[in-house]
């Protein structure tokens, strides 16, 4: 059987996508890997999402749209995608291999597999997660409204998290490795600049502590590899700001990417470019964080699912 249209990844992007999809009667087919909700699984509560104005916690939303895509007809596969091979013509359909070995044919396919925040690797993170670890200012700051945060980054990312965190807490800490920040320097002034923020140059995370929820961390300072310090800083959350990888390394053969590995799309579109960056993948389309460096908003990411699903359901039509 070849299926119209084949949905990888089971977060707001591809929700949405199923939904829109399901509806233009494409009959879609949602792989729902192993994450439900994916990268927004990560935060405390959802308060920015249209629809809920009492706020929503993160499952609970995802629930909402999975039964909604399902009311309209959208079969779901709980499975790894471990392969594909896309036709670079269209004249024969793409193919997806699943974890059981099982392969998939569709005309069309829409990637939505997100972005993973990237992690420090001390034991702690795991413990905390939903508890005051974040990987999204815009998303969590306001849940720390007057309290104090820690940011751990050097980069550009790092240095944004803190100026949006610096108008909504007392204090934000930010906890730099390196003897400097690598931001621009436009960014490097605003954070030196800001007397919410403190640096805290040379200084790596040793482990959070607190009673069921983040209240402080364990730092060490190395000014060198012999002098060796430990410092507990107070704070309400920790922030992560070292960057986030797409999940895409399984498309690398087929379409073109940019340095992070973020799928190039054309301008507004969600359509899929070849590896060569000139020529439109056709049948292939890319939905949410997989393809957005930018935004990484759940909102943004079902925005793109619908739109994907809009360019499925015309690419048919003009097949």
């Amino acid at each position: 059987m070849i299926y119209p249209c084949l949905i990888i990844g089971s977060g707001p992007a591809g929700y949405t996508a199923a939904i829109y999809a399901s509806r233009a009667n494409l009959q879609p087919v949602l792989i729902e890997g192993p994450q439900l909700g994916g990268q927004l699984m990560i935060t405390t509560e959802v308060e920015n999402f249209p629809g809920y104005p009492d706020g929503v916690e993160p499952f609970q939303m995802m629930d909402d749209m999975r039964r909604q895509a399902e009311r309209f007809g959208t079969q779901f596969i709980s499975n790894l995608v471990t392969r594909v091979q896309f036709c670079h013509d269209g004249a024969q359909p793409h193919q997806v291999w699943l974890e059981d070995d099982r392969m998939l044919q569709a005309w069309t396919v829409i990637i939505a597999t997100g972005a993973s925040a990237r992690f420090l690797g001390i034991p702690s993170e795991k413990e905390y997660q939903g508890r005051g670890i974040s990987a999204c200012a815009t998303c969590d700051g306001f849940f720390y409204r007057k309290k104090v945060v820690a940011v751990v980054g050097g980069g550009d990312t790092a240095c944004e998290e803190a100026q949006y965190l610096s108008g909504l807490c007392d204090k934000v800490y930010m906890i730099v490795r390196k003897p400097f920040l690598r931001a621009s320097q436009i960014m490097q002034d605003r954070v030196m600049n800001n007397p919410k923020i403190e640096v805290l140059f040379e200084h790596n995370t040793l482990r959070l502590t607190g009673e069921n929820k983040v209240e402080g961390a364990d730092l060490v300072y190395r000014k060198n590899q012999t002098d060796e310090q430990i410092r507990h800083i107070d704070i309400n959350g920790f922030f992560l700001a070292i960057g986030h990888q797409p999940n895409t390394a399984l498309f690398a053969d087929f379409l073109a990417r940019n340095e992070e590995g973020y799928i190039l799309t054309q301008g507004d579109s969600t359509e899929c470019y070849q590896l060569d960056g000139q020529h439109i993948f056709p049948g292939v389309f890319a939905a949410g964080d997989c393809a957005d460096p930018h935004f990484r908003q759940a909102i943004v990411a079902a925005a793109s699912g619908c739109k994907a699903a809009m360019q499925s359901d015309r690419y048919l039509k003009s097949k």
